[in-house]
């Protein structure tokens, strides 16, 4: 899976799933100060990416996911590794 689409089907499911308003949507968004995201949405994040990517995340892997920018890339890097 390419990049951009790995990021445009993240976004899409943050605006679809989480409600995340599409204007707010910026790779420098802090997920929890502008975006919103709270601990319950943090564990619906963890079912909508296993369902859509096909791999469990790790709540300790996520410590220094701080930005939607660390998010695509947390992604990125667990679906295609180096």
């Amino acid at each position: 899976m390419q990049n951009e689409e790995i990021i445009r089907k993240i976004n899409q499911l943050l605006i679809d799933e989480i409600e995340i308003d599409e204007s707010q949507i910026n790779p420098a968004a802090d997920l929890k100060k502008d975006l919103g995201i709270d601990s319950l949405d943090f564990v619906d994040l963890f079912v909508i990416v296993e369902n859509n990517f096909g791999f469990k995340m790790k709540a300790e892997e996520m410590a220094d996911v701080k930005s939607l920018q660390d998010f695509y890339n947390y992604i990125i890097n667990r679906i295609n590794p180096n």
